[in-house]
Protein backbone atom coordinates (compact mmCIF):
# COMPACT_ATOMS: atom_id res chain seq x y z
CA UNK A 1 0.00 0.00 0.00
CA UNK A 2 2.85 2.38 0.72
CA UNK A 3 4.71 4.06 -2.06
CA UNK A 4 7.97 5.94 -2.24
CA UNK A 5 7.56 9.52 -3.36
CA UNK A 6 11.23 9.97 -3.90
CA UNK A 7 14.32 7.94 -3.15
CA UNK A 8 16.46 11.07 -2.80
CA UNK A 9 14.14 12.84 -0.40
CA UNK A 10 13.46 9.67 1.57
CA UNK A 11 9.72 10.38 1.82
CA UNK A 12 7.12 7.66 2.02
CA UNK A 13 3.32 7.91 1.56
CA UNK A 14 1.41 5.51 3.79
CA UNK A 15 -2.05 5.14 5.32
CA UNK A 16 -2.70 6.27 8.87
CA UNK A 17 -2.74 2.65 10.07
CA UNK A 18 0.56 1.87 8.37
CA UNK A 19 2.12 5.13 9.62
CA UNK A 20 1.15 4.18 13.18
CA UNK A 21 2.75 0.77 12.76
CA UNK A 22 5.93 2.19 11.22
CA UNK A 23 6.33 4.89 13.89
CA UNK A 24 5.36 2.60 16.75
CA UNK A 25 2.47 4.78 17.96
CA UNK A 26 -1.32 4.61 17.88
CA UNK A 27 -3.53 5.76 15.04
CA UNK A 28 -4.92 8.48 17.31
CA UNK A 29 -1.39 9.81 17.79
CA UNK A 30 -0.94 9.98 14.01
CA UNK A 31 -4.24 11.86 13.63
CA UNK A 32 -3.17 14.31 16.35
CA UNK A 33 0.16 14.89 14.61
CA UNK A 34 -1.71 15.60 11.41
CA UNK A 35 -3.91 18.11 13.28
CA UNK A 36 -0.86 19.84 14.74
CA UNK A 37 0.80 19.92 11.34
CA UNK A 38 3.85 17.91 12.33
CA UNK A 39 2.94 15.27 9.73
CA UNK A 40 1.88 16.05 6.19
CA UNK A 41 -1.21 14.47 4.70
CA UNK A 42 -2.78 14.02 1.29
CA UNK A 43 -6.14 12.74 0.16
CA UNK A 44 -5.78 9.84 -2.22
CA UNK A 45 -7.98 9.15 -5.23
CA UNK A 46 -9.53 6.30 -3.32
CA UNK A 47 -10.70 8.71 -0.57
CA UNK A 48 -8.12 7.55 1.95
CA UNK A 49 -5.82 9.87 3.88
CA UNK A 50 -2.15 9.26 3.17
CA UNK A 51 0.57 10.46 5.51
CA UNK A 52 3.95 11.61 4.28
CA UNK A 53 6.66 9.99 6.40
CA UNK A 54 10.35 10.66 6.39
CA UNK A 55 12.25 7.39 6.11
CA UNK A 56 14.45 8.37 9.04
CA UNK A 57 11.32 8.23 11.25
CA UNK A 58 10.34 4.78 10.03
CA UNK A 59 11.16 2.26 12.77
CA UNK A 60 10.34 -0.71 10.56
CA UNK A 61 12.68 0.44 7.79
CA UNK A 62 16.20 -1.00 8.44
CA UNK A 63 18.07 1.79 6.65
CA UNK A 64 16.40 4.40 8.82
CA UNK A 65 17.70 2.97 12.08
CA UNK A 66 20.52 4.94 13.67
CA UNK A 67 23.61 3.01 14.66
CA UNK A 68 22.97 2.58 18.37
CA UNK A 69 26.65 1.86 19.09
CA UNK A 70 27.69 5.23 17.68
CA UNK A 71 24.92 6.93 19.62
CA UNK A 72 25.95 5.28 22.88
CA UNK A 73 29.59 6.22 22.28
CA UNK A 74 28.61 9.82 21.59
CA UNK A 75 26.56 9.97 24.77
CA UNK A 76 29.43 8.47 26.79
CA UNK A 77 31.77 11.14 25.42
CA UNK A 78 29.33 13.84 26.44
CA UNK A 79 28.99 12.34 29.92
CA UNK A 80 32.78 12.24 30.34
CA UNK A 81 33.04 15.88 29.24
CA UNK A 82 30.31 16.94 31.66
CA UNK A 83 31.98 15.07 34.52
CA UNK A 84 35.27 16.90 33.91
CA UNK A 85 33.39 20.20 33.84
CA UNK A 86 31.73 19.27 37.13
CA UNK A 87 35.13 18.52 38.70
CA UNK A 88 36.49 21.87 37.50
CA UNK A 89 33.51 23.70 38.99
CA UNK A 90 33.91 21.88 42.30
CA UNK A 91 37.57 22.98 42.48
CA UNK A 92 36.60 26.58 41.69
CA UNK A 93 34.00 26.54 44.46
CA UNK A 94 36.56 25.17 46.91
CA UNK A 95 39.04 27.92 45.97
CA UNK A 96 36.34 30.57 46.45
CA UNK A 97 35.52 29.18 49.89
CA UNK A 98 39.19 29.40 50.92
CA UNK A 99 39.43 32.98 49.66
CA UNK A 100 36.25 33.96 51.51
CA UNK A 101 37.59 32.40 54.71
CA UNK A 102 40.89 34.26 54.39
CA UNK A 103 39.11 37.56 53.74
CA UNK A 104 36.87 37.00 56.77
CA UNK A 105 39.92 36.44 59.00
CA UNK A 106 41.67 39.52 57.60
CA UNK A 107 38.55 41.59 58.16
CA UNK A 108 38.35 40.46 61.80
CA UNK A 109 42.01 41.33 62.35
CA UNK A 110 41.48 44.80 60.89
CA UNK A 111 38.37 45.30 63.00
CA UNK A 112 40.47 44.67 66.12
CA UNK A 113 42.87 47.44 65.06
CA UNK A 114 40.14 50.07 64.66
CA UNK A 115 40.48 51.41 68.26
CA UNK A 116 44.22 51.91 67.67
CA UNK A 117 43.55 53.87 64.53
CA UNK A 118 40.94 56.24 66.01
CA UNK A 119 41.87 59.92 66.40
CA UNK A 120 43.55 60.78 69.73
CA UNK A 121 41.29 62.28 72.35
CA UNK A 122 41.55 65.92 73.32
CA UNK A 123 42.39 67.01 76.87
CA UNK A 124 38.89 68.43 77.34
CA UNK A 125 37.36 65.04 76.59
CA UNK A 126 39.74 63.37 79.02
CA UNK A 127 38.98 65.92 81.78
CA UNK A 128 35.26 65.53 81.28
CA UNK A 129 35.55 61.72 81.44
CA UNK A 130 37.64 62.00 84.62
CA UNK A 131 35.07 64.25 86.27
CA UNK A 132 32.28 61.90 85.26
CA UNK A 133 34.18 58.92 86.67
CA UNK A 134 34.83 60.68 90.00
CA UNK A 135 31.23 61.78 90.33
CA UNK A 136 30.00 58.31 89.50
CA UNK A 137 32.24 56.69 92.15
CA UNK A 138 31.27 59.02 94.95
CA UNK A 139 27.59 59.22 94.08
CA UNK A 140 27.54 63.03 93.99
CA UNK A 141 28.47 65.77 91.54
CA UNK A 142 32.04 67.04 91.37
CA UNK A 143 31.14 70.49 92.74
CA UNK A 144 29.58 69.02 95.88
CA UNK A 145 32.73 67.16 96.83
CA UNK A 146 34.75 70.39 96.60
CA UNK A 147 32.48 72.14 99.12
CA UNK A 148 32.83 69.38 101.71
CA UNK A 149 29.36 69.39 103.11
CA UNK A 150 28.43 73.05 102.56
CA UNK A 151 25.14 73.77 100.96
CA UNK A 152 24.99 73.04 97.30
CA UNK A 153 24.78 76.15 95.15
CA UNK A 154 24.93 76.40 91.37
CA UNK A 155 28.40 76.99 90.00
CA UNK A 156 27.46 80.33 88.51
CA UNK A 157 26.46 81.69 91.96
CA UNK A 158 29.70 80.51 93.44
CA UNK A 159 31.67 82.18 90.65
CA UNK A 160 29.77 85.43 90.37
CA UNK A 161 28.45 85.66 93.89
CA UNK A 162 25.01 85.61 95.03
Amino acid sequence: MSEYVGQDSGTLKVTIREAAARLGVTEAAIRKRIQRGSLGKEMGQDGRVYVSLDLSQDKSHPESQVDSGALVESLQDQIAFLRTQLDVRAEEIQRRDVIISQLTQANAALANRVPELEAPRTSEDAAQDLATDQAGHQGQPVGASAQNGSEQRPWWRRMFGG
